[in-house]
């Protein structure tokens, strides 16, 4: 017999976001989820800073079995008339969610001949350069404009024999493809132990392990690269213009991005004691800035 689930859905405010979180579990859901319900952007938070929107929707799974009425009546009397009038109920089925997300996942072209595939997918185009990407975690595949606009910009730059570095690598996707696309080698490097982690597997899996090192941010060495590419935040971006000038080789390419288009003035001023930043490329309000050290 297939098994269904409840989902029950609750419009609130920040203020009241973890009352009714904590009256979701109580009344025994398996997991909730919080979604914006104003598109309200969140866009660069503080560091350690954990945002949440004005207006948020809460959504409980429950198991759809006979509901505990004590739970439920529970529930009800922690709930504001506002949220018990907005609150919602949608039945379902169960489904392999993992499996419909995979298939759903499609290979993405990035320059003339730059391809970022899916496990499982092959290549659209047999003679293009293809990487392999597993779905989980620290995913990344060039669906974010402000990924899309480095893997561009790496497609378009020549990189045969090159030194590489990725400030900030995530699931270590820009590092591969400037390998894949002719680096002679690159680090990855990021703050976070599951982005190297992915990074790690990443990298055997295209079997470019061997030469590419995937390292903590605070243990990266002091040695000089020929292409930087960097896709943090323009906050972060400017507060690391210092240590990522002190990594370029003489006459280095560097490119950043994750900075929206009204930031760029600022990212460009500040990185301007070190070299000339321009915007390269514009997508969906996100900027690419690229400059050459010592032009």
């Amino acid at each position: 017999m297939t098994r269904r689930w409840r989902e029950l859905a609750v419009d609130t405010v920040r203020a009241r976001a973890s009352r009714v979180e904590q009256a979701l579990l109580e009344a025994g859901a398996l997991a909730v989820r919080l979604e914006d319900r104003g598109d309200e952007p969140l866009l660069e938070p503080p560091p350690g800073a954990t945002p949440l929107w004005q207006a948020v929707r809460l959504v409980g799974l429950f198991d759809n079995r006979p509901a505990d009425p004590q739970a439920f009546a529970q529930l009800a009397a922690a709930l504001s008339l506002d949220e018990l009038a907005q609150l919602g109920s949608t039945e379902l089925a169960e489904r392999d969610w993992d499996a419909e997300w995979r298939a759903a996942l499609e290979p993405l072209q990035f320059g003339d001949r730059l391809w970022i595939c899916p496990a499982g997918h092959d290549c659209p185009d047999p003679s293009g350069v293809r990487l392999e990407l597993e779905p989980g975690l620290a995913f990344g595949t060039g669906t974010h404009p402000s990924t899309a606009l480095c893997l561009d910009w790496l497609a378009s730059q020549p990189l045969a024999g090159t030194s590489l570095l990725d400030f900030g690598c995530g699931s270590g996707i820009l590092a591969l493809a400037g390998l894949a696309l002719g680096a002679d080698r690159a680090v990855a490097c990021d703050n976070d132990p599951q982005a190297l982690l992915a990074t790690r597997e990443n990298a055997r899996r295209n079997q470019l392990d061997g030469r590419m090192a995937a390292l903590a941010a605070d243990g990266l060495p002091a040695t000089h690269y020929d292409v930087i590419i960097a896709n943090i935040l323009a906050g972060t971006l400017i507060r690391l213009a210092p240590l990522l000038a002190r990594q370029a080789a003489p006459g280095a390419h560097l490119a950043l991005s994750g900075i929206l288009a009204e930031q760029a003035a600022e990212v460009i001023a500040a990185w301007s004691i070190h070299l000339k930043l321009e915007p390269w490329r514009q997508q969906e309000g996100w900027v690419l800035l690229s400059g050459r050290f010592g032009s």
